[in-house]
């Protein structure tokens, strides 16, 4: 009996070597000639304090990179009355990288979007459309960390 269950054991730690291909999202730093961003500012900061990239002007044959990104809110319906009962939200990003003669190299847009009840209290909605729109930025990053780093 305790054979077996050391067999198991052993068995079930020593694994195939699997891993999903998405395990490891750690991106090295990539470095750019040059970034301009365009659209929201805290997208933006958020986007270049979380992700692994740098300016370095000095290397002008290095690629750069273009950052365009929007925050939208929208109705998405309204009660017989005319009242809104739900509100979308969109994120967008797109992400360019061009080489050191303006070329495209790629170019990729990233959408997040969510749908929501509308609140009672306007203090209550502000607070939860920032949250879905910090969460919403927190997946597209996730996507661009993905992107950058089969790149």
């Amino acid at each position: 009996m305790i054979n077996k269950i050391l067999v198991f054991l052993l068995f079930f730690l020593s694994s195939c070597g699997y891993q999903p291909i998405y395990l490891n999202k750690s991106l090295e730093n990539k470095e750019f000639s040059k970034i301009f961003l365009e659209g929201d500012d805290d997208i933006n900061k958020k986007i270049l304090s979380t992700l692994p990239i740098s300016e370095n002007e000095q290397k002008t044959e290095q690629n750069q990179l273009y950052i365009v990104s929007s925050y939208i809110v929208e109705n998405a319906s309204k009660n017989s009355s005319g009242q809104i009962t739900s509100y979308k939200t969109v994120v967008s990003l797109n992400l360019e990288i061009k080489d050191g003669n303006n070329k495209s190299i790629t170019n990729r847009n990233f959408i997040k979007q969510s749908i929501y009840n509308n609140k009672e209290n306007s203090f209550e909605l502000a607070n939860y459309q920032a949250t879905i729109k910090d969460n919403l930025t927190n997946a597209i990053i996730n996507e661009i960390i993905i992107f950058l780093s089969s790149q």
